[in-house]
């Protein structure tokens, strides 16, 4: 008898962690096809990899779960000024924001010599290495993990 309800146990909770992995694969799927057509538009524009854009995105939101994401409309991390007393800017757009994050990569040295090239690798390094994270080795791991796991590459 005891055998049979750590198996059943087992198996509920096989089931409940199966759910709970398939809804978050579908959240970050569903964000990505939400704002890969703006990624792209922003990347034409810029000439920053959608991939980059698109995964940078993904990751300091959480899949667009975070609160800066929900309550800010910011996607990118962006500091500045808000209504709500965190350290992080406030957007009136998920689409400003995506456009806030270019127009910073656009200031920065290595963007001429990036500009138009579409090696993820390169630009993920680069904006590692000007201090965009407090942890650009994790951060570096994290971006090109979902570049390559949701095969985001241009």
């Amino acid at each position: 008898m005891k055998h049979s309800f750590t198996y059943l146990r087992i198996v509920i909770l096989s089931l409940v962690f199966s759910f709970v992995s398939l809804q978050v694969n579908a959240q970050t799927q569903s964000y990505i096809q939400k704002n890969k057509t703006l990624a792209e538009k922003l990347s034409s524009k810029y000439g920053i990899p959608s991939s980059v854009i698109l995964a940078i995105a993904f990751v300091e939101t959480g899949g667009g779960t975070s609160r800066n994401s929900k309550a800010l409309n910011n996607h990118f991390g962006i500091v500045g000024k808000n209504s709500i007393g965190s350290k992080y800017k406030q957007f009136e757009s998920k689409e400003e924001s995506y456009e806030a994050f270019c127009k910073l990569i656009v200031k920065k040295k290595y963007y001429t010599a990036l500009k138009g090239t579409e090696d993820f690798g390169k630009w993920v390094k680069a904006i590692a290495n000007a201090g965009y994270s407090t942890q650009p080795g994790e951060w570096m791991r994290r971006i090109n993990s979902i570049i390559h796991k949701y095969q985001l590459k241009d």
